[in-house]
């Protein structure tokens, strides 16, 4: 469990702990007295808000709470399967704006798990956290399992090779229902290389894509976070066009021709071919 030590900030204390995949930090938000930052190995991993667990302070996990929020019907329940847990900052949300709702969480980093119970208690509800591999999960589940599924896998700062395939995108497309959407977090920087390959897959398995990025990552300017979202059911474009506007870092959402032309004719990443995400530069978490 966790090593408390006597750091502090703002005035409040700094956890720390050991997980499978090296240090754990939980620094609180010194603007809110009950948010917490999660790093592992520096990276930062997750941010919750315990008394407001539907602030997303992350750009990118508000461009994924945006696709929870698009793909049903305002709070109605859904059965979510979230590939990569952390502290678990989109199952809250989703238990919250989607009340009865039925969750899964695969997050293979028991000992994370473990120091997240204890640091920021989960909600109560239907959520549970499978100590899988995200892919391991994915097999498991029965054909039609889910409403949505959402991919957020990283060993470290990188996406693992097994989780970027078209191989993977059959195992998670299988797991959804008929119109299910399935949304992911990728990383990357110039010349986008493997954030066009993503790309290539999703449009080749699902009738409809689109991707939500900073204007400056998709200009191949800087690394950065890339929210893909998929589904075989019409995408509301013009709604996440509209709700990415209005977010404190605003963001482009790219669809239809532009999104095919976007890949540049990039070859598919089978299991065979497949590599991890590229590391981030040298600075890219520096404060």
């Amino acid at each position: 469990m966790a090593e408390r030590t006597s750091r502090r900030r703002q005035g409040r204390e700094i956890r720390s702990g050991r997980a499978d995949g090296g240090e754990v930090l939980l620094l609180p938000d010194p603007d809110r007295p009950d948010a917490w930052e999660l790093h592992l190995e520096g990276a930062p991993q997750s941010h919750v808000d315990l008394a407001d667990p539907t602030r997303l302070a992350f750009a990118y996990q508000r461009r994924l709470g945006h696709v929870v929020d698009l793909c049903a019907p305002p709070g109605a329940a859904v059965t979510a399967v979230h590939l990569g847990g952390g502290a678990l900052t989109l199952a809250r949300y989703l238990a919250v704006t989607r009340p009865r709702s039925q969750q899964q969480v695969a997050e293979p980093d028991t000992r994370l798990t473990a120091l997240v119970r204890a640091w920021l208690p989960l909600p109560e509800g239907r959520l549970r956290v499978r100590g899988a591999d995200a892919r391991q999960l994915l097999e498991r589940l029965p054909e039609g399992a889910a409403d949505l599924v959402i991919a957020d896998v990283f060993a470290g700062a990188r996406t693992p090779a097994h989780c970027t395939s078209v191989d993977f995108l059959d195992l998670a497309r299988r797991a959804l229902r008929p119109g299910g959407w399935y949304a992911a977090n990728v990383t990357d920087g110039p010349p986008l290389a493997f954030l066009r390959g993503q790309v290539a897959g999703l449009l080749d398995r699902f009738r409809h894509g689109a991707l939500t990025a900073d204007p400056a990552v998709l200009r191949g300017r800087r690394f950065g976070n890339a929210v893909l979202v998929a589904s075989d059911a019409e995408i509301p474009v013009a709604d996440l066009r509209r709700r990415v506007a209005t977010d404190p870092q605003p963001a482009r959402v790219v669809s239809g021709r532009e999104l095919a032309d976007l890949t540049g004719g990039a070859a598919l990443v089978t299991d065979a071919t497949a590599g991890a995400s590229p590391p981030p530069p040298p600075g890219v978490f520096d404060r």
